[in-house]
């Protein structure tokens, strides 16, 4: 069975022994079979089971799909001599491989040369799962790495778990009630936030002195969409309707909050604006650094994330029908590219229009023969891409522009603005899917400001899909200059990807991160590993194990997952290959477990092992370095939190494309950077964002855009514990 794209599925099976008599022996259950389910009928190889509690072993794992059937058997290894075998009695046990499937079936052994009997209670269960076309393969499973020592490990395994040792089961105590656990958001908010309120704020409607009427600039943008002016006379005109010059850097960020990523000393201004006096600023900086090793290294990673920018400026600009995704797109890749570096700020032109002509317009004002109309809508169309111009000459990279954008003599008029300026490429959202468009109106209606003041939410519904049927009257597809068409991919059932005339790395980049994306709704779970040895001496990396806390929580964690994620048996268990989280995934039974190297703790170099004080006493010059900067601050030998954010991209795109929940056990730093990507926080602020241990931070992703829910099962026994 294929997958979209043509990858193919993934069969999940969970494997589960029961008998209370196999501890009192001292046996412990093995599989062995044809591969890929056991790799090999030799006894020597047979995969040991996970032993769950006092009577119960597990083996979860996922493997490619086949269509032949897997055959495999159970046999017991006596504890301290796994030489001596004795295998299931009766016939090979088989899997199928293309379908759902649960079967329970008693296990027969003959003990003491067969005058004794010994019967174990089977069920094993096959599903299929999305794929998960991660680096993994059955040698994993069958060779079985042992947790690693830092560094060397594969980038991805699939694996069991450890062999364990724990005699008593992994529930410690959770109440039923999971809302209990809950605790408040320090930053980011649980509720629905209609996404095109989060976009720029329109400087040229707030500026000083500027007209809410101006009928100088609707002449002007009406003509330039027949083509009688230039994109330079419409800029002049704009500079004299508006009463002079452009505002100054410090003007407009009184006006506006900015939500681009990094701070004004780092953005290269252009030679227009330049200023001697910021340079000297920055230059002072730099001096006030030590000249430490680490804060070289540090230099090095700020120049390559904040020095000169790609020369041509880049902007997407969106078009397709209402309820369409648009503006969930546009906000979704806008996150994205901040979060890599990228000077990244999205312009939705119906903010704009609600400034300036107010939120209670019909349908009729959409009408394509509504002369007023058109020119109202073209001329903050052209307002909002002038400030969009205005911005990158003061340093932006990419311009997301949101709006339908849905005829060619719109799409000609923002090309001729943005010519010489920057690169455009459309980007073209198109959904046939009738139950998807009817979710989406409905929700456009719920959130929309357009319908605040509507009490009646049926009318309100009726003049939106009027207002669409006269978008879909004069809509002309793209078939112009570089485009993206996203087809049917927001319905989950496949869809079609279509490019034409693009190239560049930063484009390309982006294609690969929107043939990943969806709407399915799934929840992920992030958190950190339970309190290890480490944490409770105060010492930064190394690999030590868990505390008695940090079993505590180990154990409360899989008494969670297994409530809060009993009815989606395709969720996955995504950990480092560092053991404090492997330990901590231990107790959870029933979902395939995915070691990432990718999910590793941030590689503290020279350092690793020490505390802060010791650093502070014996690297002074390093100490300082990273309290002056603790983004690009790189360990010696080791690295920065910007060398993390790029190792951690490969881990983002696959939480996109995953259309089931994940748990991600992971690190203080690397979940830092996870977070920052889905609250949409500045690079800047990563370093210091609370992730405090024990907690579990439940991220919402799907059509409403991104909501988190906290939940503190324990606290830290000690308080050095979550620096």
């Amino acid at each position: 069975m294929a997958s979209s794209g043509g990858i193919s599925n993934q069969l999940f099976i969970s494997v589960q022994l029961e008998s209370p008599r196999l501890a009192e022996l001292d046996l412990d259950p093995h599989l062995f079979g044809s591969h890929p389910v056991a790799g090999s009928w030799d006894p020597c190889k047979a995969l040991p089971l996970e032993r769950a509690s006092a009577a119960v072993w597990n083996l979860s794992c996922v493997v490619p799909s086949q269509r032949e059937p897997l055959d495999f058997k159970f046999l017991l290894k006596q504890r301290d001599d796994s030489s001596q075998c004795i295998v299931e009695e009766g016939p090979n046990r088989s899997l199928g491989c293309q379908s759902n499937e649960v079967e329970m079936r008693t296990a027969v052994f003959k003990l003491d040369e067969g005058k004794d009997v010994l019967e174990c209670k089977v069920q094993v269960e096959t599903e299929m799962l999305s794929p998960f076309d991660l680096a993994a393969s059955w040698k994993a499973q069958q060779e079985y790495l042992q947790p690693s020592r830092v560094r060397g490990a594969h980038d991805v395994t699939i694996n069991t778990g450890l062999e364990g040792s724990a005699k008593n089961g992994f529930a410690s105590g959770l109440e039923l009630d999971l809302e209990k656990y809950v605790v408040p958001t320090p930053n980011m908010g649980s509720g629905v936030v209609y996404a095109a309120n989060l976009t720029e704020n329109p400087r040229s409607l707030l500026q000083t002195g500027s007209s809410s009427n101006n009928d100088t600039a609707k002449d002007i943008v009406y003509n330039s969409t027949k083509g009688d002016s230039s994109p330079n006379h419409y800029v002049n005109t704009m500079k004299g309707a508006t009463g002079g010059h452009a505002p100054s850097l410090e003007e407009q960020r009184a006006m506006f909050v900015d939500r681009g990523v990094g701070s004004p000393n780092f953005a290269r201004p252009t030679k227009q604006t330049f200023s001697v006096s910021n340079f000297k600023l920055d230059s002072e900086a730099k001096q006030d650094m030590p000249a430490a090793e680490g804060a070289v290294a540090a230099a090095a990673v700020a120049d390559q994330m904040y020095g000169p920018k790609e020369d041509r400026k880049l902007t997407i600009v969106l078009v397709g029908l209402p309820a369409r995704g648009k503006t969930f797109t546009a906000a979704k890749l806008t996150r994205y590219l901040r979060w890599l570096g990228h000077e990244t700020k999205h312009f939705n032109v119906g903010k704009y229009r609600r400034l300036k002509h107010g939120t209670n317009q019909t349908a009729d004002f959409f009408r394509g023969d509504n002369r007023e109309g058109v020119e109202a809508r073209n001329e903050v169309a052209a307002l909002a891409m002038e400030d969009m111009l205005s911005w990158m000459q003061e340093g932006g990279q990419v311009g997301i522009f949101d709006a339908t954008n849905s005829t060619r003599i719109r799409r000609n008029m923002l090309m001729k603005m943005a010519e010489g300026k920057c690169k455009i490429i459309f980007l073209e959202t198109i959904c046939n899917d009738k139950d998807v468009l009817e979710r989406n109106i409905r929700l456009k209606v719920q959130q929309s400001p357009d319908y605040a003041e509507q009490t009646d939410f049926e009318a309100g519904v009726q003049d939106f899909k009027e207002r669409l049927t006269y978008y879909e009257k004069v809509y002309e597809p793209v078939e112009e200059g570089s485009y993206i068409k996203m087809i049917d991919m927001v319905s989950g059932k496949g869809g079609q990807l279509q490019i034409n005339d693009i190239s560049g790395y930063l484009p390309g980049r982006i294609v690969f991160f929107l043939v990943n994306c969806h709407l399915t709704p799934r929840p992920i779970l992030l958190t950190r590993h339970g309190e290890s040895m480490d944490n409770v001496r105060g010492r930064i990396g190394g690999d030590s194990s868990l505390s008695e806390a940090g079993q505590l929580y180990s154990r409360k964690l899989a008494s969670f997952v297994e409530k809060r994620l009993k009815s989606e048996r395709t969720a996955s268990i995504w950990t480092s290959t560092l053991q404090r989280t492997i330990l901590t995934a231990h107790p959870i039974i029933g979902f395939p477990k995915i070691q990432w190297r990718a999910l590793d703790e941030i590689n503290a170099g020279v350092c690793d092992g020490m505390t802060y004080d010791e650093i502070k006493k014996s690297k002074p010059e390093e100490y300082e370095s990273r309290k002056k900067d603790k983004l690009r601050y790189r360990y010696p030998r080791g690295e920065s939190y910007l060398d993390v954010i790029q190792r951690l991209e490969p881990v983002i795109i696959e939480l996109e494309r995953q259309r089931a929940p994940v748990v991600v056990i992971a690190h203080q730093a690397v979940l830092r950077a996870l977070y920052a990507y889905f609250a949409d926080k500045p690079l800047e602020e990563v370093p210091n964002i609370e992730i405090p241990l024990h907690t579990i931070i439940e991220i919402q992703m799907g059509v409403a855009g991104v909501q988190e829910k906290r939940y503190k099962l324990m606290d830290a026994v000690h308080p050095t514990a979550g620096l």
